[in-house]
């Protein structure tokens, strides 16, 4: 119970990688607040958790919707402990087909959202004198063909670990960054679906390219989130976690 007495807020926790961490948190202890557009799936996750959750709908890039959502849950609970930053779309395409809004969508969400997030965020936890923030960024970050929004994005999201780190690390705020290889969500479904193969073939050959012979799955990340959000993690900070399943640079 890593989490007792503590209070966890993760974005896009509906389904998915957000969902895993919310559930690990919750089973250790935190109470949960999971935030994400679609209400109804963030409302069926906190059902099935134990303790408290609350589950809110929220657009990430939008300032407004972001301060008051953590406003909401520092009424609710009276503290704000762990910031788990994990929603995110794709708008996969070539460059010479890739559209504004393509662009904006993905970049708004993965990078401005976490932005609004971490900046509401560590005003009640430097009054704290204690955080921990986790970003969500990708082994995408390397670089994926028809991505260049989607990498723009896990890459400026490792610089901004490094960044916060430094700023908020006097005030016993943790800042990491988590990078995940492949994880079987319904994101990596909509990218075989992009570059025209059967899901089930892009597991192979990721399987093939990976030293653990298998697929991430969202518990995964969720143990690595865990670990960069407890206590005894609280050397570590302004790191990137490649969770991925095989070396990486």
């Amino acid at each position: 119970m890593r989490f007792s007495n503590k209070v966890a807020v993760i974005t896009g926790a509906a389904q998915g990688i957000g969902e895993g961490v919310a559930r690990r948190l919750a089973e250790e202890g935190a109470r949960v607040a999971l935030l994400d557009l679609d209400l109804q799936g963030a409302e069926r996750v906190a059902a099935t958790l134990p303790g408290d959750a609350l589950a809110l709908r929220c657009d990430v890039s939008q300032r407004d919707q972001v301060e008051d959502s953590l406003e909401r849950v520092q009424q609710r609970f009276g503290r704000l402990d762990v910031l788990v930053c994990n929603a995110g779309l794709t708008r996969d395409n070539l460059i010479h087909k890739m559209t504004d809004d393509d662009w904006d969508r993905v970049i708004d969400t993965h990078l401005k959202g976490s932005f609004l997030c971490c900046r509401a965020a560590q005003r009640y936890m430097v009054d704290q004198r204690y955080g921990k923030i986790v970003l969500m960024s990708s082994r995408a970050a390397l670089g994926n063909r028809g991505q260049s929004n989607y990498a723009a994005a896990k890459a400026g999201l490792q610089g901004m670990a490094r960044v916060l780190a430094m700023e908020l690390g006097p005030f016993n705020i943790n800042v990491n960054a988590i990078a995940p290889g492949h994880i079987e969500t319904e994101m990596t479904r909509a990218t075989a679906a992009r570059i025209g193969i059967d899901y089930q073939q892009l597991q192979e050959k990721t399987i093939q390219a990976n030293a653990i012979k298998r697929v991430g799955q969202p518990e995964d990340i969720a143990a690595a989130a865990a670990f960069l959000a407890a206590d005894e993690a609280g050397f570590i900070t302004g790191q990137v976690l490649w969770v991925a399943g095989r070396p990486t640079v």
